[in-house]
């Protein structure tokens, strides 16, 4: 038995306002099908079209190892040419995926191939960001760390996304000063028994294909599993919320600092405190009442 989910709405046309009222406002994930459907991207964009524009783009690595207290966060555990993962993903299996990569600063003329939406005026437009991962790989437990609204387009293969509102945080045993959860947790198959704080935890799934695009509310957990070898587009906007905005800020620039450093001076025993204290955080939202 895992989590109850529930499957996130497909909707093929959607005008601003309605978009604004029913998804942004109240936080709910849904898959736009027109969100990008007069992008070049949608009949571009493939790997042999990488392969040609930027292949030779030394790209980041990450596997599914656990934090490791001798890397400071997000650090790639390898780098090679984007054609030789290109290569990799063609060949089968793999875990090794491209994560949160701005592939735009070698390859400006890829920028041409996406427009920003009427739904989303307030797109981040110097952060777009590209994911690539191998059939079977996964991304865990996150949320993102900017706390923007994310609109994550799919290209190529298909790819299912499970998700959970921001609140769920210590009850998903969000590992204190970072966006994850704890790594030891399967999201697919979760074991209740060993993590009984997860019994009340509910939210949603999403399966994508090419051409569609999942909006994700800021600050919402997403764990992505690649059913096939393919890729994405990434933009952001901001929230509308000051407050949010200033969180991420302090995110971003005092508590990624702040643990870097911690890490550093702790080692190992700093990953496990932290570990321990997402568990007993978790444990006292059991005692409380609903």
């Amino acid at each position: 038995m895992g989590f109850d989910l529930k499957t996130v709405e497909h909707v093929s046309a959607i005008d601003r306002k309605t978009f604004i009222n029913e998804f942004v406002k109240p936080r709910i994930p849904v898959v736009l099908k027109n969100y990008a459907q007069d992008w070049p991207a949608i009949e571009k964009w493939n790997f042999d079209y990488m392969r040609a524009v930027a292949g030779n783009n030394i790209v980041p690595l990450y596997d599914n190892s656990k934090v490791d207290y001798t890397k400071k966060v997000n650090e790639p555990i390898a780098t090679m040419t984007l054609a030789e993962y290109l290569d990799l993903l063609e060949s089968g299996p793999t875990e090794l995926r491209i994560f949160l990569y701005n592939i735009f600063k070698n390859a400006p003329e890829l920028c041409q191939d996406y427009k920003k939406s009427d739904l989303t005026p307030n797109i981040l437009s110097k952060f777009p960001m590209m994911f690539f991962g191998g059939e079977q790989s996964r991304v865990f437990l996150h949320y993102d760390i900017d706390l923007s609204h994310v609109f994550h387009t799919q290209f190529g293969g298909k790819k299912v996304a499970i998700l959970f509102e921001h609140k769920f945080g210590n009850q998903l045993y969000k590992v204190p000063f970072a966006v994850h959860s704890n790594e030891d947790i399967d999201i697919e198959n979760p074991d209740f028994e060993k993590w009984p704080a997860l019994k009340g935890v509910n939210g949603f799934k999403a399966e994508l294909e090419h051409g569609d695009t999942l909006f994700m509310p800021s600050g919402m957990w997403h764990y992505m599993k690649y059913i096939e070898a393919s890729f994405s587009l990434s933009l952001r906007a901001l929230d509308s919320s000051l407050l949010t905005n200033l969180k991420g800020a302090y995110n971003v620039l005092i508590m990624r600092q702040f643990d870097n450093l911690a890490r550093k001076l702790g080692g190992q025993k700093w990953i496990e405190y932290k570990d321990q204290l997402s568990v007993s955080r978790a444990n006292k939202t059991l005692t409380q009442v609903v």
